[in-house]
């Protein structure tokens, strides 16, 4: 059994295992809040999603660059915001409307949160029925600035000073950890794990760090790798105040690294076929992974219903049920919300594409031939 080489690794045109990753991630979270075994460690699915998030993104800029010679800022913005802020909103309307027929608005913090919830900075936000919204405010800011960076330092392509940024990004924010003063000690820390994926990306595309990494991608390997994950997944242990006894400085910066980096060796093993990834890759797998966005969203939603209908439910069992029923209403906004939306946007996309070719078109037969060369060559990259 071989191990995957550069030129498949770049063919590849979708990782299927990260399906049945993201499925696992989602359950994970909605266990840990709402009455899982705390052994899940169920708080690392976040830390999971965000290696996921900075891994893909990053991954799907440098394909981009290597197929059209250029990174489009107006489509990657526009590919999330139609993947990201439709069920967002809906989900978050929801609840606020649901707050305001329970006359809970204020009293459970809905309202005071609004503001950081339609600013996307929800991770400084107090609890709220939308608490768990506060990782889109870190995942945003990452979408926002990490394009415009890329292009800055000449593209995302695998140039030394494109990784040494983003690993001065990541070492500087933990640095800001450690010493300065914030209403929501630990924040920078969840951008370590968004840069563990960058870093991953860069180094995958590159035929030099591939190289390095390609032993992981054996599918003995992937084996031996997922066993070891497993034992990483339930031997972290965040612990309050650890290092200085008072609290002050949370236990998640020791581990999350741990798990940033245990997550990014796990993924390198899950691009290739493999026993695991088959397991991974399962229609069972993919229909949760396809839905974790909406499940992760409308957790609180299926908690509240729960808790109307069954309050007496605790433990395993409201976990179970709280994610069965946070299934039925993510498959409602897969199908209604989501895949509309996305391809709503790809239909957007597709018609701004052609309005540049004809644009291009056209300013090329209008063109003088003294036409300064290099604009010529800029407009020649627009319509790519």
């Amino acid at each position: 059994m071989k191990s995957l080489t550069h030129a498949d690794y770049l063919a590849l045109r979708r990782f299927p295992a990260l399906d049945g990753l993201r499925a696992i991630a989602a359950v994970l979270v909605v266990f840990f809040h709402y009455g899982g075994p705390d052994w899940l460690q169920g708080w690392a699915g976040v830390q999971m999603f965000f290696v996921l998030s900075g891994f893909l993104i990053t991954t799907l800029m440098l394909r981009e660059e290597r197929r059209t010679g250029r990174i489009s800022l107006e489509e990657f913005y526009l590919r999330r915001a139609f993947r990201i802020l439709p069920v967002y909103f809906v989900v978050l309307f929801a609840t606020i409307a649901g707050s305001l027929v329970m006359g809970t608005f204020v009293s459970n913090g809905t309202g005071p949160a609004l503001q950081y919830f339609f600013t996307f900075t929800n991770e400084f936000a107090g609890p709220s029925p939308y608490g768990q919204s506060w990782s889109l405010g870190i995942e945003q800011k990452f979408y926002l600035v990490w394009p415009l960076v890329a292009i800055a330092l000449g593209t995302v392509v695998l140039r030394r000073r494109a990784g040494a940024a983003a690993l001065g990004m990541l070492l500087a924010l933990v640095v800001v950890n450690f010493t300065v003063s914030h209403s929501n000690p630990g924040w920078p820390l969840h951008y370590f794990s968004i840069l563990t994926g960058v870093l991953l990306a860069i180094a995958l595309h590159s035929p030099r760090g591939f190289a390095l990494l390609r032993p992981l991608t054996n599918p003995v390997a992937q084996v031996f790798i997922s066993l070891g994950f497993v034992m990483v997944h339930v031997g972290v242990k965040p612990m309050a105040g650890f290092l200085d006894g008072t609290g002050g400085i949370p236990g998640h910066v020791l581990v999350v690294p741990v798990y940033a980096l245990a997550t990014a060796v796990l993924l390198t093993s899950m691009v290739t076929p493999g026993p695991v990834t088959a397991v991974l890759s399962t229609k069972p797998m993919q229909f949760v992974g396809e839905r974790s966005y909406s499940l992760y969203l409308v957790q609180t939603i299926a908690a509240t219903v729960l808790a109307l209908v069954w309050p007496e439910l605790s433990g395993l069992g409201q976990a179970v049920v709280v994610t069965a029923l946070g299934l039925v209403l993510a498959s409602v906004l897969y199908a209604t919300v989501e895949i509309p939306m996305i391809d709503l946007g790809r239909r957007v996309i597709t018609r701004r594409r052609a309005k540049v070719a004809v644009t291009g078109g056209v300013a090329r037969q209008g063109a003088p031939r003294s036409a300064d060369p290099s604009r010529l060559a800029a407009t020649g990259r627009a319509r790519s």
